[in-house]
């Protein structure tokens, strides 16, 4: 606030100066006058005006004029280019001409030059707008932002910053900005060769002119505008706009919480049977600007993980005929593609539909494919509604339901919201609506909407503050995360880190093999697992309780003492839980015959002597796998209650065993105290590499060409090697681990 205080005020002695100078003698009045001129607030100078202006015979709407207050809220949707300047700066005096002949031009201007559309316009077309702040009206707005010289232009997605504008601050270089962005938006629907642009201050140009200096660009004009033309299209086709009108009231959900599409997918899925290679053309009008479902690969030819899974990819291709359309991008070829599409590593594999996305992180194999594409057609067009009858009959074949309530007011943009979820949940659990009352009853519903989890039959609910929170999509899809496995998930290859990190798990090594033993073995599982969580709810409750009545007991004391003060800061305390959250426990079991080397060179446990259990902590690479007594944890739902709790005690009161060498063992716990205590984590660190670099040298000196310490089977000497071990979490050393199946190359 300071900078913006004292710029004001030098910028109103500049102001008022040469009239002080004009005069030699002024009167008393005259002083007091210009004195009374000096303290009024600032006019704007630029492009604040009102107004509205003509542009190409169309009108232009004022510039939108950010303030304090609506700046996160405009900018929080969409691309906004916004420009940050003081009505006191010549520069910003000599850029606003330029910069509102910028936004003339770009507003009047049509994405799809032969559509006569009304919805061929640029705002909705590309969901980019154009902004100006007052940063001496707005001065902590601008601060706020890191902005501290003007003019400054920025960039903004959705709320944050995605650009910084630096190149020449004339009417060419802010256009050519624009388009490159423009382009990124929408490929393909920008002129091939540039823009024709106006001189400043025009009042129309010829948009069918070719620019004096064409662009070498590599788009394609006709792609750009038939995908334009589809978006127009399938705008029409959504509810409540017309051509004429533009956008009106959406229609209202019918009682199955039905709302129509914009556009709905053809019929004819992947007729050939292959697997279709893409280009940046194609891609823009087969996927991104349809309701289609494409299963796509990215790649890179050299990729080694790429290469294996290559056959496994055309085989899918053949299952999926008539189903699905696969697809596959060289991204050597198509580098600005998969840069687009956000591709970090080789192989990558996105599912899209409908302008959504959803990447596939399972293994590889044919089988694993076949199935998420399976359950991918499952999900269908829209949220399946189901009463009390069929939800019961769904809990009979599935373990996890998503299920979401609602009532006659429930609005069209909460079921929108809803559907938008659905491919989150692809491969994972099932989502389901209803507006049945004996559904409402039983779950004890008595607002709507509420999403809720049944596990098992035993209800989770999210926790929606506000209407907003059911429509934030990334905050619903986070709860969904959380509680999308069962209660006692297998552990596979695809989901061990999800249920391994960070946590503890009470993992069961069980056997197929011996069919009556594997059933009663899960059943005691599940029984201790639904045990423990109604221990941990009551856990929950009676601490929250505590914080309350310790909050109240403030409260009563303030008042006692007729302290004002105490008394506001007592009752605006918040009671905050997730400081006194403690680490998570979940349950598992893996099937101890098919990853039988895994198990026994980690934990030591020999599956052929019968069921066993095991309390592994990622985190720190250890486990327990004895009780109090020394006697082996079993399947059973007394030896693991008993027990658990004294592994969570602190410190534990059963010594842990490591599923790592003492090489590693000794890195982590380094590792450990370097996160509390960094200075004393540094010096380690520095005397660790001095006394390795010494006896690395003696080493050498001793003799050339000997094998390293602690040097296994291999190519070459080595002076170390972790003895980490391959299985569901790959190699356990220093990181953990690569390659595999379903390994990929950054």
């Amino acid at each position: 606030m300071l900078p913006s205080l004292s710029t004001a005020l030098l910028s109103l002695a500049v102001v008022a100066l040469p009239g002080i100078l004009a005069e030699e003698q002024p009167a008393a009045k005259d002083v007091v006058s210009i004195q009374t001129a000096a303290a009024e607030p600032p006019k704007a100078v630029d492009d604040s005006s009102p107004k509205s202006t003509i542009f190409n015979g169309l009108e232009v709407p004022p510039l939108k004029q950010l303030t304090e207050d609506d700046f996160g809220k405009e900018t929080s949707k969409g691309y906004w280019f916004v420009k940050y300047h003081s009505p006191y700066c010549h520069h910003c005096r000599d850029i606003a001409p330029v910069w509102q002949t910028l936004y003339e031009f770009y507003y009047t201007s049509a994405p799809v030059p032969s559509s006569k559309s009304s919805l061929n316009a640029f705002h909705p077309f590309y969901d980019f707008h154009f902004g100006s702040i007052d940063c001496i009206a707005y001065g902590s707005a601008c601060e706020a932002r890191h902005v501290n010289s003007w003019p400054t232009f920025l960039l903004y997605k959705d709320g944050v910053v995605a650009k910084k504008y630096t190149g020449t601050k004339d009417l060419q270089g802010f256009s050519n900005f624009v388009e490159e962005i423009l382009e990124s938006i929408r490929p393909g629907s920008r002129p091939k060769d540039g823009v024709k642009l106006p001189e400043v201050g025009d009042e129309s140009v010829d948009v069918n002119a070719k620019p004096d200096s064409p662009a070498a660009k590599d788009k394609d004009t006709a792609a750009g505008s038939a995908a334009g033309e589809k978006h127009n299209d399938i705008a029409q086709k959504e509810p409540g706009s017309s051509p004429d009108t533009g956008p009106t009231k959406a229609d209202e959900p019918t009682e199955t919480g039905k709302t129509e599409k914009p556009s709905r997918p053809s019929d004819n899925a992947n007729p050939s049977g292959t697997s279709v290679r893409l280009a940046a053309e194609s891609f823009q009008d087969l996927v991104t600007t349809t309701q289609d479902a494409w299963f796509i690969k990215f790649y890179a030819p050299w990729c080694p993980h790429c290469q294996m899974m290559a056959p496994n990819w055309e085989e899918l291709g053949r299952e999926m005929k008539g189903k699905l359309r696969v697809g596959e991008v060289n991204c050597d070829i198509e580098s600005r593609l998969c840069k687009d599409v956000q591709v970090k590593a080789f192989p990558t594999i996105i599912y899209f539909k409908g302008g959504e996305r959803i990447e596939y992180e399972g293994l590889r194999g044919l089988g694993d494919l076949v199935n998420f594409a399976q359950k991918a057609l499952d999900v269908g067009e829209e949220v399946r509604y189901v009463d009390a009858a069929a939800f019961k009959k769904l809990e009979e074949t599935e373990e996890v339901i998503f299920l979401y309530l609602y009532d006659h007011a429930t609005t069209t943009e909460d079921f929108a919201a809803m559907d938008r979820v659905r491919l989150s949940l692809i491969g994972h659990a099932k989502l389901v609506k209803s507006n049945d009352a004996i559904l409402s009853d039983r779950f004890k519903i008595s607002t709507w909407p509420r999403l809720l989890v049944s596990r098992d039959g035993r209800p989770s609910y999210y926790q929606a503050l506000a209407p907003r929170d059911m429509r934030d999509f990334r905050k619903v899809v986070g709860w969904m995360k959380s509680v999308w496995l069962p209660i006692v998930p297998e552990l596979t290859g695809a989901n061990a880190r999800e249920i391994m990190d960070g946590r503890y798990v009470v993992l069961g090594i069980l056997s197929r093999d011996r069919p009556n033993e594997f059933v009663g073995a899960k059943r005691e599982i599940k029984n201790a697992a639904l045990e423990w969580m109604d221990r941990e709810t009551d856990a929950f409750r009676r601490e929250r309780q505590e914080l309350r009545d310790a909050k109240q007991l403030r409260i009563e004391e303030a008042e006692d003492r007729g302290d004002q003060r105490a008394l506001r800061a007592a009752k605006t305390s918040r009671i905050d839980m997730e400081a006194a959250a403690r680490k998570e426990v979940r349950f598992a079991w893996v099937d101890g015959v098919f990853w039988e080397r895994w198990i026994r060179t980690t934990y030591g446990i020999a599956v052929s002597d019968g069921g066993r259990v095991i309390i592994n902590d990622e985190e720190n690479r250890r486990y327990w796998d004895n009780t109090i007594s020394g006697a082996s944890i079993m399947p059973s739902r007394t030896s693991i209650l008993e027990t658990l709790p004294k592994v969570l005690a602190s410190p534990p009161k059963i010594t842990a065993k490591s599923t790592t060498s003492s090489v590693v063992r000794v890195f982590m716990e380094t590792r450990k105290a370097t996160r509390k205590h960094p200075y004393l984590g540094s010096a380690i660190l520095v005397v660790l590499l001095a006394v390795l670099a010494i006896w690395g040298r003696t080493r050498i000196r001793r003799g050339r060409g000997a094998t390293g310490f602690m040097n296994g089977s291999g190519s070459g000497p080595g002076f170390f090697k972790l003895d980490g071990k391959d299985g569901l979490l790959g190699g356990v050393g220093l990181g953990g681990g690569g390659g595999g199946q379903n390994g990929k190359v950054d």
